[in-house]
C-alpha cells in the first residue's frame, strides 16, 4: 500500500469518528507530521504518514521529539492496520 493511500484511510477514519485531520504545511519549519488529527474534547495528535517500512527523515524525528517534549502525542503511521489504535489513543489522552 502506497503512504497516499494510509493517508486516505486515515482521513476518512478520522472522519468517520468525528474528528477532522487537515494536511500540515509550515513553510520555514521543515519536518512537521503530515496530519494534525483532532478529535472531540480537544483531544489531538500529529501523525506523519510513512509507506509500509520506511522510517521518518532525521530532520522529521526531530520535530517528532521537540513535539514530544512540549507533550503532544506524535505518531509515524506505516500501515491501515494502525490508524484504530492510534485514534483509540488520542482519544484516551
Amino acid at each position: 500500500m502506497r503512504e497516499r493511500q494510509i493517508e486516505q484511510k486515515l482521513v476518512k477514519a478520522v472522519k468517520a469518528a468525528g474528528g477532522i485531520a487537515p494536511k500540515l504545511t509550515s513553510p520555514g519549519f521543515d519536518g512537521v507530521p503530515d496530519r494534525l488529527v483532532l478529535l472531540q474534547g480537544g483531544k489531538m495528535g500529529f501523525v506523519e504518514v510513512k509507506a509500509p517500512g520506511k522510517h521518518p527523515r532525521p530532520l522529521q524525528e526531530a520535530r517528532h521529539r521537540l513535539l514530544r517534549r512540549l507533550g503532544f502525542k506524535v505518531y509515524v503511521l506505516d500501515g491501515a492496520e494502525q490508524i484504530g489504535g492510534i485514534i483509540d489513543d488520542i482519544r484516551a489522552t
